[in-house]
């Protein structure tokens, strides 16, 4: 697979830690990793991303933009209003995964992750 056909992902995470697990998971399975610390910077690194990315996981709990308003801000672009978005997350409860859903949100995958769970999803909602 050259760069040129490698699927590229948007991680948002306010996790230094979480950051560099979703690197290595999703790069070992032949992704290409962009990542933003928050709502605010996904945003910023996904308007800049050329190309774009063809899937975005992005954190709920997050300071500046939590994961709601960052969903919301994408699906208010025109450009990047059906890319697949995965919450990726400790929240588990039904009401949150709803309000994410009827944002936009395509996934919920809650956190701690098995990594070929994420990655199966990925493939799924790029597929």
């Amino acid at each position: 697979m050259t760069a040129e056909q490698k699927v590229r992902v948007l991680t948002v995470d306010d996790s230094r830690t979480m950051q560099g697990v979703l690197r290595k998971a999703l790069s070992e399975a032949g992704y290409d990793v962009i990542q933003g610390g928050d709502g605010v910077e996904g945003l910023e690194v996904l308007q800049q991303a050329s190309p774009a990315p063809q899937a975005i996981i992005t954190d709920i709990n997050m300071p500046r933009m939590d994961g709601f308003q960052f969903i919301e801000a994408v699906r208010k672009l025109e450009a990047f209003s059906r890319i697949p978005i995965i919450c990726l997350t400790t929240e588990t409860d039904e009401e949150k995964k709803n309000r994410a859903r009827s944002l936009g949100a395509t996934g919920w995958i809650a956190k701690p992750f098995n990594a070929e769970k994420l990655v199966w999803a990925i493939r799924r909602v790029t597929a």
